[in-house]
């Protein structure tokens, strides 16, 4: 570490490499490397950065220095520059994870960010009966049981913190599915999705503690956000406005979401790089599981008359 600098640790690697992960955004180029000569590090410049290549250990350091406006990391209580957001440098290991995520969604589910190319039938097109709504409740009952027991259960470190976090939705998912019963509808079985999606969650939550938690984040983040969305959505095509239990917590959103990233920043944190790279690729299968289940019981046009 060198006196002076606000430094941030990227990669344990090898110089020269391309770098490829969420927090490896720099191309390392030895022949830039200039060897001080009182010992200290080498000191790399590249794409306005400063990099700094310990002679000891092999890491990679963003500096104070790096950029022009100042602090890549910005100190608490200021925002971070634009540039750090990026770069994934203000929120620990969460931050990749949603950078991960984002690129997964459509254009017409996150305009911005999204890299993929619509869908056949946008999200402003489905057009579920209220027997559907109730499918994909039951399905998701599955999935948040499932996923909240084993947390509960499995005496995994890593699952300690996760436990009663408020973001539980198991609970609040019994009460509108009674509550629709009470009203005369049908309480069907869980289908093909949700049953598979659990499937995965058991085995993964006690083999693969780094992927399982990558499917709690996607998971409980996804439903707080565009959940949400499509929870209003349902509300007024089928339910006549009213907001179900599944989209209400017991507290503010804005305080409970901050807490969890902190706890997944905290059991990730020891993590290899090798590891956390591990827990980003299991992304992919999280949106296919969860998408699988959407298509199963929301993601229907409306009928065509004939």
């Amino acid at each position: 570490m060198i006196p002076g600098f606000s430094t941030l640790i990227i990669s344990s690697l090898k110089a020269p490499a391309v770098l490829s992960t969420p927090s490896q955004f720099f191309y390392a180029s030895p022949q830039k490397s200039v060897l001080n000569k009182s010992n200290r590090p080498k000191r790399n410049v590249f794409g306005g950065h400063v990099v700094f290549e310990s002679t000891s250990r092999r890491f990679f350091e963003v500096t104070a220095e790096a950029h022009p406006h100042g602090q890549a990391g910005a100190p608490a209580g200021k925002p971070a520059h634009p540039h750090a957001v990026m770069f994934g440098l203000t929120g620990g290991f969460v931050d990749e994870m949603r950078t991960i995520a984002m690129k997964l969604h459509t254009k017409d589910q996150a305009p911005k960010e999204g890299e993929k190319a619509e869908s056949d039938l946008p999200l402003a097109k489905w057009r579920p009966t209220k027997e559907d709504f109730m499918m994909f409740l039951v399905d998701s009952q599955l999935m948040y049981n499932t996923i909240e027991n084993l947390v509960q259960e499995l005496d995994y470190p890593e699952y300690l913190p996760f436990r009663a976090t408020g973001l539980e939705r198991s609970a609040a998912l019994a009460k509108d599915i009674e509550a629709l019963k009470a009203e005369g509808m049908e309480v069907p079985s869980p289908g093909p999705a949700g049953r598979a999606y659990a499937d995965l969650l058991t085995e993964l939550a006690k083999t693969d503690p780094p992927a399982f938690i990558c499917h709690f984040y996607n998971i409980y983040f996804a439903h707080s956000a565009g959940g949400r969305m499509i929870g209003q959505m349902m509300s007024n095509l089928v339910l006549d406005g009213r907001t179900l239990e599944f989209y209400k917590w017991d507290r503010d959103l804005k305080d409970l979401l901050p807490e969890v990233k902190a706890k997944i920043n905290e059991v990730s944190e020891p993590w290899s790089r090798e590891k956390k790279d591990h827990c980003l690729q299991e992304t992919q299968k999280s949106f296919e599981y969860s998408g699988a289940l959407m298509a199963e019981t929301l993601a229907k046009a409306a009928p065509v008359s004939a």
